[in-house]
């Protein structure tokens, strides 16, 4: 591919990972709104806002890859963005009925489109340039995601918990009537901006149909040249890095969205602790010019990883060791240890995959199930007696563990295959 192209198309999935983040990252304070909007109780019941969300990349992951075949990057771009167009215009009538189960439903349309999109895009700035340097180009992605990821927060708090803590209070002495009247409008404070959310997605599915990004040749993914007659699965270092990656995506989840809800849950008020997920963003942005500068300049993409999987043991022992605002900052600096996790699986699990490389992608988008079922596992570990939130994050420690062992392994798994 020739460099104007190169440069061409970095600038517009950078473009598009900034839209990933935001509506990814919206969940945190999502789930504070709708937990006080459809009077939800317990952390699990809470925690299916994510499930609904990202099982839907499970769930669409290989049908939506078999989509992209017969579209072509921009059709099948154009359509991810009018599906998560649909599952915006989702939260109109959930808003007016107050339904939980039609907000869930919304959620889980949006991450199919969203599974579209990053099927085609993840494996395009993986191979646009030098499989060396991937890990920086999709550190440069993840900065434009998490960047709107920070913003999110304060967008969404605006709009819809722009008063928490005394919305909080007041619900609390409210009855009958009175209490519904406040609930439907607090619930009808999501119809416009999601609305307007439609519309831009709607209107950035237009404008991609038409955009100079070239094809993705099956010659540049046959480069790297897997033999014939194999099975995708047959390769150690895919397989392992699709069970890595799930566990990855489970702690990036439960380090953003259950930071709010805990911080709340240790007293902290709602109107500060609904912007606890900027601070774990900020955190990751860190941790993305840190590989941007040093990969591979200064250490290698497993080196990078093997590190961040050491950091985010000794940051979780930090939040479930020390008390109140210590805790919380650990969880916040996992954005640090999570930065480049995600950046450095992505090469290591599709090297030498050639024409499996589509395959190998859809199977390492449907791992972001991971921040479907851990967050819920997560609630569940917290509403146990004896346990709590805080003593459910040593669920992640056996996560990072894989992860290092996976970053030792990867070059190994990669020369047997």
């Amino acid at each position: 591919m020739q460099r104007g192209n190169t440069t061409i198309a970095v600038l517009i999935l950078g473009a598009l990972f900034f839209l990933f983040g935001f509506v990814t990252w919206v969940n945190g304070p999502l789930m504070s709104y709708l937990k006080l909007a459809c009077e939800l109780k317990g952390p699990v019941v809470v925690f299916l806002v994510t499930f609904a969300f990202y099982i839907a990349y499970f769930v669409t992951a290989l049908p939506m890859a078999w989509i992209m075949r017969r579209t072509g990057l921009r059709n099948g771009m154009m359509l991810g963005l009018l599906i998560m167009a649909a599952g915006a215009l989702l939260f109109v009538p959930a808003a007016e009925t107050r339904a939980y189960p039609l907000f869930l439903l919304g959620l889980f349309t949006i991450g199919t489109g969203l599974s579209l999109l990053q099927t085609a895009s993840n494996p395009y700035i993986t191979v646009v340039g030098p499989i060396e340097s991937a890990a920086a180009r999709i550190s440069i992605m993840g900065i434009c995601n998490k960047a709107a990821g920070m913003l999110a927060p304060f967008v969404v708090g605006f709009f819809l918990l722009g008063d928490a803590s005394a919305l909080e209070q007041r619900l609390a002495t409210l009855t009958g009537d009175a209490r519904e009247a406040a609930l439907t409008e607090l619930a009808d404070r999501v119809v416009v901006p999601y609305l307007g959310m439609a519309a831009v997605l709607v209107l950035l599915g237009i404008g991609i149909r038409f955009a100079p990004l070239p094809e993705l040749a099956v010659e540049e993914e046959e480069k790297h040249g897997a033999p014939d007659g194999r099975s995708v699965l047959s390769y150690p270092q895919l397989v392992f890095g699709v069970v890595a990656l799930f566990l990855y995506v489970g702690v990036e989840v439960l380090a953003g969205d259950s930071i709010g809800p805990y911080g709340s849950s240790l007293g902290i008020p709602l109107d500060e602790a609904k912007l606890f997920t900027s601070y774990t963003l900020g955190a990751m942005i860190v941790g993305y010019i840190v590989g941007i500068l040093c990969i591979p300049r200064f250490f290698s993409q497993s080196q990078a990883l093997l590190g961040s999987a050491i950091l985010g043991v000794v940051l979780t022992l930090g939040v479930v060791l020390l008390p109140g605002y210590a805790s919380v900052l650990s969880i916040a600096l996992l954005g640090l240890a999570n930065a480049l996790v995600w950046p450095a699986i992505w090469p290591l699990a599709i090297d030498g995959l050639g024409r499996h490389t589509k395959t190998a992608s859809a199977l390492l988008i449907m791992a972001i199930a991971g921040g479907a079922l851990l967050p819920l596992v997560y609630g569940w570990l917290g509403s146990l007696p004896g346990i709590g939130l805080q003593q459910a994050y040593w669920l992640m420690v056996p996560c990072y563990l894989f992860i290092g062992w996976y970053a030792l392994a990867a070059p190994r798994l990669r020369a047997r295959a």
